[in-house]
């Protein structure tokens, strides 16, 4: 049997009350089985003596935030089988066993070693078992137990939401609600009083109050006004323990913003508002501004202005501005200085909002005098009329007087005035206008079927102050007069079945006329008086200013005549009537049996039967283009199979060149250059190489350069051979190089006797024979002609 002592904590953190409980003990006769619910049943039937149980308790508590000096002792547990000489143990184990909670293995003291906190952990479940000292076997099986951590008041109440913001409206009767507050406090709202919190205000008085319990505040003054104070600060106090002394509290701020409500009227900042508007000031435009102030803000600030007195005529406007609330007096009528030089007006203004609960007494309105002065101004002509319609014949002469503008000056001055044509608006200066009295006359001839209107814009300047300029639009109708004919609305081309029979219409044919008759157009057709008895067509009308051509017979052939002529003559009825004759061409075709043409050429007859003139055409293409494949392959051939190196025959260099230096005998006449014997110093130019023809064109190579009288013959011809080598026009074979200079320094000397200083008998000419037979028959000449001098 097991016996059980709880020591119950009682008091504040300086004194602490233990106080032993002895459990009775409690007789169980339900078998150890029942009790142990991890038996199993066959263990249950053997065992069929009852035991007792040895546990009885249900849970202990100990004292959060306890700091004495020693472990607090929490309980002790005992068991029936702790007698002399039996050497038992306690096992405590669970939630801080060992860690938090100690027991003693030989007297069961259960002790805490840490200090506690409820507001962490609240209670902790732990398991407590008697097993023998020696054996480290159970004695009796484990029982569950509770400790309870018992809650002091630490922790004080906190607003977790705070600070606040409310609104409420002003002029708010006592006792309205405002807004409601709520704290928190972590200790045990169920054991004493800890987490019993009460609520009062600490700032905001007389204006506000706050229940204690519920922590709503409310109106307390009657009257607060927003436009005297509008925001408030009020600080909320929270208290446990009931509110009493030694109970913790905490604060939060609760920040009271007044809105408006509509309890102020507009109220004008003058009572007389003075304007001095010019008579000239366009309509639309600003004259003047009044302002009515209003104290309170947003829509309930908004009023609207209306003139009430002294504007009968409606010259005048009120309206307001949205973004300053200001009354902008506006001219609805141009103001005339000569009729009227002033007006006194009485405008209103009004709260467009008035105070929906009524709570406030009006009126939401306030009114003020308006004082208007209208000033003289040189104000320009003013036409008798905002626009002038005038209309003219389009034959009229030239010099027609087709209207008259007018134009005043309304100042008292009275200007004269003068008239001008903008010729923007008349660009062909097609009108005059007399500057004086305003008469427009016709400077050109019209033509309505060019231009119906012309609208042109007459200016009146005064002559006081040519500043002052009126305009006005003068709208010229030309008036139609009957000068234009007649004529066909189409160029009508009929054609006409050979199997037609006599009396078909072949052709419907209308009229049109660019005149335009106020009684409106009617055309009369006939025939040309030379066409009256014509045996092959007539004409019908069809009362609807139209005409159907009819054949009179079926014998019309193409063979016979293709093509028929039809002169019609059309008058209107204008006055002079006016007519004109149009032809009709008649085409004669070959049609199906329904009518359908299929043919209106003569050619179809000839052609053989089976075949389209479609079929021909792609016959006679098709043997053209042959052809041209055949003559651009002659062409290629021939191309083909012509030398790339001009053949000696066809040389043009073979002509007679008659040159006065001597050259390399009669002999050489091929591949030579005139040029370069001519100017042997000037060929530094390029020449073309004339036994082939370039694809591309290249720069003229920069020639070698010889001074008269330093040109090494040698040197020139390495120059020569080096550009024949490099030259890419040139194909890849060799070609002849002629090279007709014989340079300077030469050890035979000039050939030439022009550049000789010696005369004819210090010659010596037999050293020519050594040179070849070209030059042995050259010194023989020499020699004899020598000869025959001495002699």
């Amino acid at each position: 049997m097991w016996r059980r002592f709880g020591e119950m904590a009682k008091g504040v953190r300086m004194s602490l009350l233990l106080l032993w409980i002895t459990l009775l003990p409690c007789v169980s006769t339900i078998p150890v089985g029942a009790a142990d619910t991890a038996a199993g049943p066959d263990e249950g039937r053997r065992l069929l003596s009852r035991a007792k149980r040895g546990w009885v308790w249900n849970q202990m508590f100990v004292l959060e935030e306890f700091s004495g000096p020693d472990p607090i002792l929490v309980g002790r547990l005992h068991t029936d089988l702790d007698v002399g000489g039996k050497r038992i143990k306690y096992v405590l184990a669970g939630e801080g066993a060992g860690t938090i909670f100690a027991i003693n293995e030989l007297t069961g003291d259960i002790h805490a070693m840490k200090r506690l906190d409820r507001e962490e952990k609240a209670e902790y479940t732990l398991t407590a078992q008697v097993i023998n000292a020696d054996t480290d076997e159970p004695l009796e099986p484990p029982s569950e137990f509770i400790i309870k951590v018992q809650d002091i008041n630490d922790n004080p109440p906190q607003f977790i939401e705070g600070p606040y913001r409310a609104a409420v409206a002003e002029m708010s009767a006592v006792g309205t609600p405002v807004t409601r507050v709520t704290a928190t406090d972590a200790d045990d709202p169920v054991y004493g009083n800890s987490a019993k919190l009460v609520y009062s205000i600490l700032e905001g008085q007389p204006y506000f109050s706050v229940d204690p319990n519920s922590a709503t505040i409310k109106i307390a003054l009657h009257g607060m006004d927003r436009e005297m104070r509008e925001e408030y600060l009020v600080v909320i106090q929270a208290k446990d323990m009931g509110g009493h002394m030694g109970g913790l509290s905490g604060t939060t701020t609760v920040t009271i913003v007044l809105t408006d409500i509509n309890d102020n009227p507009p109220k004008f900042s003058k009572n007389l508002y003075e304007f001095v508007i010019p008579e000239n000031l366009p309509v639309g435009q600003m004259g003047g501004k009044v302002k009515a102030n209003d104290r309170d803000v947003g829509d309930n600030a908004k009023s609207t202005y209306n003139i009430i007195e002294g504007d009968e005529q409606s010259v005048f406007e009120i309206i307001t501005d949205p973004q300053t609330q200001e009354g902008i007096l506006r001219l609805k009528k141009a103001l005339d200085f000569e009729s009227r030089r002033s007006y006194t007006l009485k405008v209103e203004a009004t709260n467009v909002q008035s105070d929906p609960g009524g709570s406030v007494g009006g009126p939401f309105k306030d009114t003020a005098t308006v004082k208007i002065v209208v000033e003289d101004a040189d104000e320009p002509p003013v036409f008798s009329k905002s626009i002038y319609t005038l209309e003219v014949n389009e034959n009229a002469p030239v010099n027609t007087v087709i209207g008259t503008v007018g134009a005043r000056d309304p100042d008292s001055s009275g200007s004269q005035v003068r008239y001008f044509i903008d010729r923007h608006t008349d660009l062909e200066r097609q009108f005059n206008i007399n500057v004086d009295d305003g008469k427009i006359t016709l400077a050109k001839p019209l033509d309505r079927e060019t231009d119906m209107w012309h609208n042109i814009t007459v200016t009146a300047t005064e002559v006081r102050n040519h500043s002052q300029i009126s305009r006005v639009v003068v709208a010229i109708r030309v008036m139609d007069i009957n000068d234009n004919a007649p004529e066909f609305a189409n160029e009508y081309e009929a054609f006409l079945c050979e199997n037609g029979k006599p009396g078909q219409v072949i052709q419907t044919v209308s009229a049109v006329d660019r005149d335009d008759p106020i009684q409106g157009h009617y055309f009369e057709y006939r025939l040309v008086p030379e066409m009256l008895n014509n045996p092959n067509f007539t004409i019908k009308n069809n009362q609807d200013n139209s005409i159907s051509i009819l054949a009179k017979h079926d014998t019309f052939r193409r063979q016979k005549q293709e093509m028929y002529f039809l002169p019609i003559v059309v008058t209107d009825n204008g006055n002079p009537p006016m007519s004109s004759t149009n032809t009709l061409t008649i085409r004669v075709c070959g049609c199906s049996k329904d009518g359908i043409v299929q043919s209106c050429n003569v050619e179809a007859y000839v052609l053989p039967i089976g075949l389209s003139m479609g079929a021909l055409i792609a016959i006679l293409a098709c043997i053209i283009l042959l052809l041209v494949i055949v003559v651009l392959f002659v062409t290629l051939r021939r191309h083909k199979n012509e030398p790339l190196i001009i053949k000696d025959d066809e040389d043009v260099r073979e002509n007679i060149i008659r040159y006065d230096d001597e050259g390399g005998g009669e002999e050489d006449t091929e591949a030579f250059d005139i040029a370069t014997l001519q100017n042997p110093d000037g060929i530094n130019g390029y020449l073309p190489r004339k036994d082939i023809k370039p694809d591309l064109q290249f720069m003229p190579r920069a020639g070698h350069h010889s001074g008269p009288n330093g040109v090494d013959v040698d040197e020139f011809i390495n120059v020569r051979l080096h550009e024949a080598d490099n030259d890419p026009t040139a194909p890849p074979y060799d070609s002849i190089q002629i090279y007709g200079y014989e340079g300077r320094g030469s050890v035979a000397g000039s050939l030439s006797s022009l550049e000789t200083t010696s005369s004819d008998s210090d010659q010596n000419y037999d050293y020519l024979r050594e040179w070849g037979p070209r030059f042995r028959r050259l010194g023989e000449l020499y020699s004899v002609g020598e000869s025959d001098r001495e002699t």
